[in-house]
């Protein structure tokens, strides 16, 4: 039985409650963010949705006995590599994303490789789409097996009730905005309907010991409650990134309680749906430029994974008196300290230059290991020389103009011979490291700092 409690103001961006309306958010910091909405407060209700809710007993912590969680292979190599080997059981996950970005895709060919390859019971859920529509999208991608069940309703009172009846092993909620609990009198995707809706989810996850993916989408007016709303409730939060109307698409993980945060998947989308990317480097390097000045390959690493990427610089004269800093896919700040660096410690005139920095491939890193390949391909474009396309360098850069040591150079060194490198430029720091290893044919160069580089331009 439920009773109105008033309302409450909610940020629309992080879910940060308040009793009174706030020009900022104190929590996230964005301006003009708060609604009213109606707050519910349930009474007599205990912990139902299929958790004991008989009087609790504390336990020991040393008497809680572990034993290996067996996971759920997706049949999707760069999914199973982010979620940390494959879906848990009794794990509640979000995916986000812009709309059309592709993760009702994604999920759909899940459902299909459970579906035929693992035997599983799979129930999805659309609230945006019907039966039919559902079917055009599950016909583009493959045949689906027998154990895949639609299900088109945003009643999430009647949806438990499904669950509970069918016992599926995977459940997919498309998508969470669109849910409605009968206890909360505000529209479908308010912040109090996303929260209450996520808050049943989970109760149903943890108590039938399911796995249930929500997809969670992101605009831009931020006219609906945002998944950052929910990171704090579900397991796993999965982002969809890259530009729709690009072809490829990075999968990365920003919370995973059951595997790392650091690794990312690839995938190319394509005609019959999302196809993976199982070589990022040369994807990334594909139409690479051979002699044009200012284009340095760099290697990033992306959990276990290393990536080469290609950093493009443009430095033109300036018409104005303010030169202009344009920095894409790294962190403009990060652009700016460098360049200050390069212009104190080697005495090159940037600020009479408009500065122009590309990761290209549309990827965003901000890993400190490509310092060294954006100062060579700034310098490279100032002075009009070309750095031969068979180098490749990476390192962290200081304040003095020191190259500093970084991490996992033996990962990257291999990465970049299998790629058809034969000079790679590195910290002098870590010049000793490679030699213990001591299996690379490629010509190693160490540098110590920034004016060491510039021997590479005479």
């Amino acid at each position: 039985m439920a009773k109105s409690k008033g309302s409450a103001f909610f940020c629309k961006e992080c879910g940060y409650e308040s009793s009174k309306w706030l020009g900022q958010c104190p929590g996230c910091g964005e301006w003009n963010s708060f609604v009213e909405e109606p707050v519910v407060k349930t009474a007599g209700k205990g912990r139902g949705n299929g958790i004991n809710s008989e009087r609790l007993h504390p336990v020991k912590l040393s008497e809680v006995s572990l034993e290996e969680e067996e996971r759920v292979k997706t049949g999707i190599d760069e999914l199973d590599r982010v979620l940390g080997g494959g879906i848990v059981k009794g794990g509640l996950v979000l995916v986000g994303g812009d709309p059309g970005i592709g993760k009702s895709t994604l999920l759909l060919q899940m459902c299909r490789q459970l579906v035929n390859n693992g035997d599983r019971k799979v129930l999805y859920v659309s609230g945006e789409e019907s039966n039919k529509q559902v079917k055009l999208r599950a016909q583009r991608i493959g045949t689906c097996g027998e154990n895949l069940y639609l299900l088109c309703d945003v009643n999430l009172d009647g949806i438990s009730e499904v669950i509970k009846e069918l016992q599926p092993d995977v459940v997919i909620i498309d998508s969470i905005q669109t849910m409605i609990c009968e206890n909360i009198s505000s529209s479908a995707g308010s912040v109090s309907q996303v929260r209450e809706s996520t808050n049943t989810l989970l109760q149903l996850a943890k108590g039938m010991n399911i796995s249930i993916f929500i997809v969670g989408h992101v605009t831009k007016e931020g006219v609906v409650a945002g998944p950052r709303v929910l990171e704090h409730m579900v397991d796993t939060v999965l982002y969809f990134e890259g530009d729709r109307h690009a072809s490829y698409r990075v999968l990365r993980a920003v919370k995973n309680r059951f595997g790392s945060t650091n690794e990312i998947g690839v995938f190319e989308m394509a005609g019959t749906g999302l196809v993976e990317v199982k070589n990022p480097s040369e994807y990334m390097l594909k139409g690479r430029p051979e002699d044009a000045s200012g284009s340095v390959t760099t290697c990033s690493i992306e959990g276990t994974r290393p990536v080469l990427l290609e950093i493009q610089a443009l430095m033109c004269k300036t018409n104005f008196g303010m030169p202009r800093r344009t920095s894409v896919g790294t962190d403009y700040n990060r652009v700016n300290l460098l360049m200050a660096v390069i212009e104190k410690r080697l005495g090159l005139h940037l600020s009479e230059c408009d500065a122009y920095i590309n990761i290209a491939g549309g990827i965003k890193v901000n890993e400190p290991a490509l310092d060294l390949g954006i100062i060579l391909a700034i310098i490279s474009s100032y002075k009009d020389k070309i750095i031969p396309s068979n180098t490749i360098a990476f390192g962290e850069i200081g304040l003095s103009g020191e190259v500093r040591a970084i991490s996992q150079v033996s990962q990257r060194i291999t990465e970049a011979e299998k790629m058809g490198f034969t000079q790679c430029i590195v910290p002098y720091a870590n010049i000793e490291k490679i030699e213990k290893n001591g299996n690379s044919s490629m010509k190693i160069t160490g540098v110590r700092n920034i004016g060491e580089v510039l021997r590479f331009f005479e």
